[in-house]
């Protein structure tokens, strides 16, 4: 249902919703939510398609998914939150906190059997996971040797099983870094280490702190690390293309990590919950660390976190290696937490500089454009991310839906 006073042109923005539509018709996706906000109002909210197929369940409002890596900027606010308690500096080294990683060591040749090693000529620093500037990596990029080293040791798309947080970090801490600490941007494990440290200074899990200090002051009731068994009825299920047709397949095999529960709780990626919940922090973020009288954050805290912090003003196009992310390189900057678009021209968007945002790898996706007071969030379920492009359409519809 969308609002006319909110700077759309209504048939545009009901032209998103008839675009978005042809991906479940066609069979590409088991279904979609979507909702777009601007100056603190709802704009237009829809769903369509189905939240399990097998069982022939539509999406509706209340449906939950997995968000991935749209965990990533909650943790990083729940870091931000002890930062402003004065509890560390951005440039504290890592092992101040979690010894293990004092005397990392980096890749310099070799094989994932019998890798070449030179220390680090500096520690990893607390900045370096927020900006995923660390020097650790993902198993799950098949790129690099570094790589293989970690799903050799069970580190794919999950960590191994009966593996907590703090016997991951140990287990990282002991592996290569892919490059020595701050020299280059590559996506990876740094904020499942940066919700570790949450942990080692609150006293508190992360699940807890997540809980206690972010969900339930920000209104956020349906999301969290597991799914309680009296809302499994409302988890959509997990999908992938199916070889050669590309039809949204039913994806249990990880699927299901949702309901049964991990001791390895994911700051990097471990989040269920629902469109309304996640617009909600998206707001929060909008507004400058506040939202409904509740603040989490100070304003300048928030406005520094969406800056660009990669060295120099680079772009993720000259500082991170060509591997997947949950955005595009060129023109795209990096804050504390997400994606901050510097340059829309090489970008190749239409979207205002200082737009901030980050997906996850079921191909939900959130926005947050400061300039329009315009926030955008998506959700499917439907893995790998870098499927299909929704992202870049989705962000030429809706702007190009904005008339005022």
């Amino acid at each position: 249902m969308a609002s006319t006073n909110l700077g759309f042109d209504a048939e545009r923005l009901a032209g998103v919703g008839r675009f978005l539509r042809r991906y479940v018709d066609e069979g590409r996706l088991p279904g979609w939510s979507l909702l777009i906000g601007r100056h603190g109002q709802v704009a237009d909210t829809s769903t369509y398609g189905r939240r399990d197929l097998e069982a022939d369940l539509p999406i509706e409002p209340d449906t939950l998914f997995r968000i991935y890596s749209m965990t990533k900027p909650i943790t990083s606010v729940a870091a931000m939150m002890l930062y402003e308690q004065g509890a560390f500096e951005l440039n504290d080294p890592l092992s101040r906190f979690i010894p293990a990683f004092a005397d990392v060591r980096v890749y310099s040749g070799g094989t994932a059997d019998n890798p070449v090693t030179v220390p680090a000529v500096e520690p990893i620093r607390i900045r370096h996971l927020f900006t995923h500037t660390s020097g650790l990596t993902y198993g799950w990029h098949r790129i690099h040797p570094v790589d293989e080293i970690y799903r050799m040791q069970g580190f794919d798309w999950a960590a191994p099983v009966g593996m907590d947080l703090a016997t991951c970090c140990e287990r990282w801490a002991a592996m290569p870094l892919l490059f020595q600490p701050g020299a280059e941007w590559v996506y990876s494990v740094a904020t499942d280490v940066l919700g570790r440290l949450v942990e080692v200074i609150s006293g508190q899990s992360l699940d807890e702190f997540v809980r206690t200090r972010i969900l339930e002051p920000l209104g956020m009731p349906d999301t969290g690390f597991t799914v309680p068994a009296d809302r499994h009825d409302r988890l959509a299920a997990l999908y992938t293309p199916a070889p050669g047709s590309g039809q949204a397949l039913r994806y249990d095999l990880i699927g299901t990590a949702a309901i049964e529960g991990n001791r390895f709780i994911s700051g990097g990626g471990g989040l269920v919950g629902t469109i309304g919940d996640y617009h909600r922090f998206a707001e929060f973020l909008r507004c400058d660390g506040e939202l409904d009288g509740v603040r989490l954050l100070g304003n300048r805290t928030v406005r520094y976190m969406r800056q660009n912090h990669l060295p120099g003003g680079a772009d993720l196009a000259s500082y991170g290696r060509p591997l997947f992310s949950e955005t595009r390189y060129d023109g795209m900057g990096f804050g504390l937490g997400f994606s901050v678009l510097m340059d829309p021209v090489a970008n190749a968007t239409i979207a205002s500089p200082g737009e901030f945002a980050w997906g996850g790898a079921a191909s939900t996706a959130f926005w947050v454009d400061p300039a329009e007071e315009l926030t955008v969030v998506f959700m499917t379920q439907l893995l790998p991310s870098r499927t299909y492009p929704l992202r870049q359409q989705l962000r030429q519809l809706v702007y190009a839906a904005l008339v005022d």
